[in-house]
């Protein structure tokens, strides 16, 4: 009995729970993955059991405080993606919608591309952004970018076959139908994402030049900056677009579709856009001006930024959801770039920026990266991207929402002031702060589900899975050491599609 407790700690409990519950829903469409997924949870639990073994070193350089996380950041995604395949089977069934089939060598060869990447990137983030990340938040990262990614190249490769063969077996898009929103945001994180590498060759050729012509340091600042500067411009206005058009049929530029899209309602979206700056500029003046002179704890000052999301973006999502997407895709491109400048200290901006952002860090990020803002607004951000094809749950568009801007908000606040019983000698996160957050996103998902029905939405929720939702999410956030920003959103999105 000892062994099997000190087997399943509450986090692996946890995900057990999670597990079980995806399973419970497999249908026989969605058989093979469901047992597929079982299986990678027990490897995943053996390689983290054998990680966390005593007397065991690791060479890898890791998050401080942060435990393995190998199990969660193994089956997370997979999860998910067995989720929306549920979901999906759900919609066939009742011919909401259609699925779409590749050659089994297809899946086959983008099966080992796909193994062989996440070993060289997870390789690559764990060596290059050390004590940045938990093995649990390297592999959910990993996951995430090869496939996100790798449906990008597929993508790609399809459209350059559809036009050089004129047979019918590559006519169809690989997978889904995208909409522009969606090909805007993927070529630009691709394209921000891949322009540090570029960035860093040209910064070498720029040390030469300066070295040939004796440049004082000041200059060599200030070209290095204007490379930086001209090269992005390149990037995002030329080659982004480039993509853009190859596989995707906008009717003019990529730009110009934006401004039009915008435009298209100008009062709602505009007055969004008011809206959106108004809070962001009031409120990072005052939590920036409490954050030199109080003495709030950061973990405090953070969570006002999640009661920030829900006012910023739950009227959008209702209203304006087709907006919300593209304003989360650039959004997320502002941030990749202002971290790709505080990283290499681009004059004139590097050092303001640094100095900016390290007012709000605590012990989850480092000098190396600053991690906080982007598992914020991409865990708000990703239920809303995932649900953009079909989604039969519309609680689910606002997991990241409910999970990040009430229920963490409020076990924070909550377990800060008054808690007193702690789930674990050694931990911070105490019972009375769980139960505050589980009963206030519980009350949360309750009143929303009214709006939404009185706003066109199709309600299809019921109580025991909405209930066992918000309580498994509740109780990872107790006991997970990982980055829950970025766990508990898809945790909570996948349970609420099934």
């Amino acid at each position: 009995m000892e062994a099997a407790a000190s087997l399943l700690n509450g986090e692996r409990a946890v995900v057990v729970m999670f597990l079980s519950r995806i399973v419970m829903y497999a249908e026989s469409s969605v058989l093979y993955e469901s047992l597929a997924l079982v299986l990678l949870a027990v490897c995943a639990l053996v390689v983290e059991t054998r990680a966390e073994a005593p007397g065991r070193i690791s060479s890898l350089k890791t998050r401080p405080g942060a435990s393995c996380g190998v199990m969660l950041g193994a089956v997370t995604l997979p999860a998910v993606l067995v989720s929306k395949m549920i979901q999906q089977s759900r919609g066939y069934l009742l011919g909401e919608i259609e699925l779409e089939g590749l050659l089994a060598t297809l899946k086959l060869f983008y099966v080992f591309c796909h193994g062989f990447a996440a070993v060289k990137v997870i390789q690559h983030i764990i060596h290059t952004f050390f004590s940045c990340a938990s093995i649990g938040e390297a592999l959910l990262v990993t996951s995430g970018l090869i496939h996100y990614f790798g449906d990008m190249i597929a993508c790609t490769v399809t459209e350059i076959c559809r036009r050089l063969v004129s047979s019918g077996l590559v006519s169809a898009q690989f997978g889904i139908n995208r909409s522009e929103i969606s090909t805007i945001i993927q070529g630009t994180l691709f394209g921000l994402l891949l322009f540090p590498f570029l960035f860093k060759f040209l910064v070498r050729i720029w040390g030469h030049f300066s070295s040939s012509f004796n440049l004082d340091s000041r200059k060599y600042e200030i070209g290095r900056a204007l490379v930086f500067y001209v090269f992005l411009s390149f990037i995002v206005i030329g080659i982004i677009p480039m993509w853009m058009q190859f596989v995707q049929e906008f009717s003019r530029h990529p730009i110009l579709w934006i401004v039009g899209f915008v435009f298209s309602e100008p009062y709602k979206r505009l007055s969004l856009c008011i809206h959106w700056v108004g809070l962001i500029g009031v409120a990072v003046l005052r939590f920036y001006s409490i954050s030199k002179h109080s003495k709030v704890e950061r973990i405090l000052l953070r969570k006002y930024y999640h009661l920030l999301a829900v006012c910023m973006f739950v009227p959008a999502l209702i209203y304006q959801p087709m907006f919300l997407d593209l304003a989360f895709g650039a959004a997320l491109a502002v941030f990749l770039v202002l971290e790709i400048i505080r990283i290499w200290r681009i004059w004139p901006l590097g050092q303001l920026v640094h100095k900016f952002m390290t007012a709000f860090t605590d012990h989850r990020d480092s000098d190396i990266l600053i991690v906080s803002h982007f598992s914020l607004l991409l865990g708000c951000a990703l239920p809303i991207w995932m649900s953009s094809q079909y989604n039969d749950r519309p609680l689910a568009l606002f997991a990241g929402i409910l999970i990040l801007g009430i229920g963490d908000t409020m076990a924070s606040m909550v377990g800060h002031k008054y808690g007193v019983l702690r789930w674990s000698k050694t931990g911070k996160k105490t019972i009375e702060g769980t139960a505050a957050g589980i009963t206030s996103m519980l009350a949360a998902s309750l009143s929303l589900l009214p709006l939404l029905a009185s706003t066109g939405y199709l309600v299809t929720e019921s109580w025991f899975p909405l209930v066992f939702a918000v309580t498994v999410s509740g109780l990872l956030e107790a006991y997970t050491a990982q980055l829950d920003n970025a766990f508990i959103p898809l945790v909570f999105y996948s349970l609420l599609c099934l």
